[in-house]
């Protein structure tokens, strides 16, 4: 009993390491230049301002009075009470604990699918670290935790045939649909089981203990469930927009297809390569399985930043299809007093993280101006220098949140449009037609990179007078000069001659 107490300590121990390692990379990784979440901060802030949910677009002159809807309002909200009462580490603290609130549902998804426990952990460990790319302050990481949920209920049900966790299902969909909107994905998950277990209703073949009537009822509650939310069934137009543009993927870098150039990338093929091997070797067809599979393949290669699907997917697969030698004694169940231990584990190694790694909104903001206009915004502030604002879809978000102007451009794809966010690259990219934009032919500050190609030509064009300058951004007005900024002395300079 001794030795058998020691090792479920032992055993806490080390999930404790494996949980809190993918947040410890996560904060060496801490970053608040993130091109969406000061948007995301904006809108949580006049949510709490307003008690209410934005249903016209308030942050851009292309959008304004336009429909919008805030789809991830209660994300936005979150990480504004976050930021409100912690600073900027607040939301390097949301990135940090929803990657172990990730890592330890994969370890549950994965060890009832894998009895061994040294497997279970190393195939936990492969697909958290294949999961590194993600590691950002954004909405998607919600739809990663609740994914996984999802697949470990279906997978459970579909072995065991007991359908009494499905009903966590529609709760999950629930809060789903008002943190982000790739609860789709997760619909579509659970379309392909229901349609597998209709096909074993009618052919034996099809190994699944579900029937279809109790996965149907649950398909349908889990549909209307998504539609709480402040928009009600107008959210799947809004899903529908998103993926009905294709020149997004082209052109905006985290959607593109995943370039093969980090250590995670290639993690994520192995795992999906063993799927397939594992799937192959069972000389079965399973029809969910090899579904599952094949749209992982199709969704996570398509873009980057939906890899989690393949890594979900692939590491459930292969820890179901590794079998290990029958043990005559089971693997020990972790007792109750086990759960406070891993929990003080775990914050005390994000504290010792956040302390050894200096991650604090001191260095956060230095770490901010090297990669935003905050210079250039203080310099608008001083000159009292007023619209129209012409900016790069990057810097959009923050500009939102910072300069509390309409902004020209922000990394909301799916309310711009192909056209829109096409021109904006074509012309800050100085591409044939830039000098023809109505938008930097109208506008009253133009705030850009300083080192890209726009921002080169308009050093000599004659609409504009380069108002401000620093290593990160450039800041241009129409007519000549008022005077230039001094960034060191924070006040507003004398003319160049």
């Amino acid at each position: 009993m001794q030795v058998a107490r020691r090792e479920q300590i032992a055993q806490s121990l080390v999930f404790s390491a494996l949980y809190a390692a993918p947040a410890l990379k996560c904060i060496h990784m801490a970053t608040v230049s993130n091109a969406d979440i000061w948007w995301h901060l904006r809108t949580g802030e006049w949510i709490s301002q307003h008690h209410a949910i934005p249903r016209v677009d308030l942050f851009s002159s292309f959008g304004s009075g336009k429909p919008w809807q805030a789809y991830s309002w209660l994300f936005e909200w979150i990480i504004y009470q976050l930021f409100t009462n912690i600073g900027l580490i607040g939301i390097i603290l949301y990135s940090a604990v929803m990657v172990v609130a990730i890592a330890a549902a994969l370890h549950h998804l994965i060890k009832r699918l894998q009895p061994d426990f040294t497997i279970a952990v190393l195939i936990t460990l492969v697909a958290s670290f294949s999961l590194t790319r993600l590691f950002s302050p954004r909405p998607w990481l919600f739809t990663i935790l609740f994914f996984i949920f999802e697949l470990d209920i279906l997978m459970h049900a579909r072995k065991t045939g007991r359908t009494r966790e499905l009903l966590w299902l529609p709760v999950i969909y629930a809060l789903w649909a008002n943190l982000h909107i790739q609860f789709i994905d997760g619909l579509l998950v659970l379309g392909l089981a229901l349609g597998e277990a209709i096909l074993g209703h009618w052919w034996r073949g099809v190994r699944t203990q579900l029937k279809p009537l109790p996965l149907a009822c649950t398909f349908v509650a889990c549909i209307v469930a998504t539609c709480a939310n402040p928009y009600g069934w107008q959210i799947y137009k809004v899903a529908y927009d998103l993926a009905a543009q294709p020149g997004v993927l082209n052109s905006i870098g985290e959607m593109q297809a995943i370039p093969f150039r980090e250590m995670p990338d290639f993690s994520m093929l192995f795992l999906a390569l063993a799927a397939a091997g594992a799937l192959a070797w069972r000389r079965i067809f399973s029809v969910f399985e090899t579904g599952l599979l094949a749209f992982a393949a199709i969704v996570s290669f398509r873009s980057g930043r939906d890899m989690w699907v393949m890594v979900a997917v692939a590491a459930a697969i292969l820890a179901s299809g590794i079998s290990v030698p029958s043990r005559e004694e089971r693997p020990l169940a972790l007792p109750l007093f086990a759960i406070p231990i891993m929990v003080v584990t775990i914050s005390v190694a994000l504290y010792l993280g956040f302390l050894t790694m200096h991650v604090n909104d001191a260095e956060l903001s230095k770490q901010l101006a090297k990669e935003m206009p905050v210079h250039a915004v203080e310099a608008v502030k001083s000159k009292g220098l007023s619209g129209p604002l012409y900016n790069t879809y990057d810097w959009g978000g923050y500009l939102i949140w910072a300069l509390r102007m309409p902004v020209s451009i922000d990394g909301r794809a799916a309310f711009y449009g192909d056209k829109l966010i096409g021109r904006s690259f074509g012309t800050w990219g100085a591409g044939p037609g830039w000098a023809a934009d109505p938008e930097l032919a109208s506008a009253g500050i133009v705030i850009g990179p300083a080192s890209s190609p726009l921002t080169q030509l308009l050093r000599l064009d004659p609409r504009f007078t380069l108002a401000f300058e620093d290593d990160v951004a450039a800041v241009f007005i129409p007519g000549k000069s008022k005077g230039t900024y001094d960034p060191a002395s924070k006040q507003p300079g004398q003319a160049t001659p």
